[in-house]
């Protein structure tokens, strides 16, 4: 685009936003909430995003690390990555009223650990240091879990045995890269047990696949999401290593008119844990500097919904407001 080009159309990837983790993840939060009263304890952010935090901490969320912050008889929701067993067993030791927010699909990473592990597998992971899925899921064993971040990793690891091996991955993960990682591990392990079905999820693969086909229609891609959000940083780094310059964003406040100068299209997404809201008032920000039209790309219709844990029935009232 010349310096010329006046900003026209905004081109919106289907589907974004809300995936059925985050969804129920944050309905479990707002029940609890209603029906046992403020303050209710969540460990780590329930969802890796700003906006979600803070308006549960209006509701009367209270967000924690530590085990030791909750007080004695509480209500207590484990966050959407998912938490160790040393963690589960000592928020039940402590005797909190627990609700278990996890993501259903990273509970299949969970339970495919726990089984394969009781007949003597060894694991190796797929997945970024530090992020809490990646320590929840680590943490089912005490032992015999070998986290490899790239594919240089894979060279380093030294399994006890190579007979029985197994690969889980962060359901999270650039799709791309995680195939790549992967093709190094069977190479390096040709005995590789590989789960069933892939472990990144189905609303990781839509996002990415929609910016696959978002990117090459427009000049400018904009993110709206959370910088703590794994799945809004891939899609990100998914534009940009498409040849489109992208940008992501916590709010429209974060927008700058200059990413705009010169370019006619501006494709938008957002991540799983980022509320359509947001996306709204991005969109009204960017219309602000000159875009005329919004429309939509073709896209997967998502409508996964997971069933909430027993004991969060409302008792015939109506659901709590929900954050959309």
């Amino acid at each position: 685009m010349t310096a010329g080009t006046a900003l026209n159309e905004i081109i919106l990837a289907e589907p974004r936003g809300f995936c059925a983790g985050v969804d129920r993840a944050i309905e479990i939060v707002e029940r609890a909430i209603a029906k046992f009263g403020a303050p209710i304890y969540v460990r780590h952010e329930i969802v890796h995003n700003t906006y979600v935090v803070n308006e549960l901490k209006a509701k009367g969320a209270i967000f924690i690390e530590e085990l030791d912050e909750v007080p004695p008889g509480a209500t207590l929701v484990f966050s959407a990555h998912g938490v160790s067993k040393a963690v589960e067993n000592e928020a039940r030791a402590r005797g909190f009223s627990i609700f278990d927010a996890t993501c259903p699909l990273v509970t299949k990473v969970h339970v495919e650990v726990a089984k394969l592990a009781r007949e003597g597998y060894e694991f190796i992971m797929i997945g970024h240091k530090g992020h809490p899925e990646v320590e929840g899921t680590m943490g089912q064993l005490s032992s015999g879990i070998h986290l490899v971040e790239d594919v240089a990793d894979v060279a380093r690891v030294q399994p006890a045995q190579t007979d029985k091996l197994a690969v889980v991955t962060q359901t999270t993960l650039s799709v791309d890269d995680a195939a790549e990682i992967a093709a190094a591990v069977r190479a390096r392990f040709p005995k590789v047990r590989e789960p069933k079905q892939q472990d990144i999820c189905y609303a990781t693969q839509n996002r990415q696949d929609a910016v696959k086909l978002l990117s090459p229609q427009v000049d400018v891609v904009i993110v709206v999401g959370s910088p703590t959000s794994s799945n809004s940083n891939r899609l990100r780094e998914l534009a940009e290593r498409l040849g489109t310059t992208a940008y992501m964003v916590d709010s429209a406040a974060e927008l700058q008119p200059a990413w705009f100068e010169g370019r006619a299209r501006v494709g938008l997404t957002a991540g799983a844990s980022a509320p359509e809201v947001l996306v709204a008032e991005v969109i009204e920000r960017i219309k602000a500097l000159g875009a005329v039209s919004v429309r939509s790309l073709p896209g997967v219709e998502e409508h996964l919904k997971f069933p909430l844990p027993k004991g969060l029935k409302l008792d015939d009232q109506p659901p709590p407001q929900h954050i959309s």
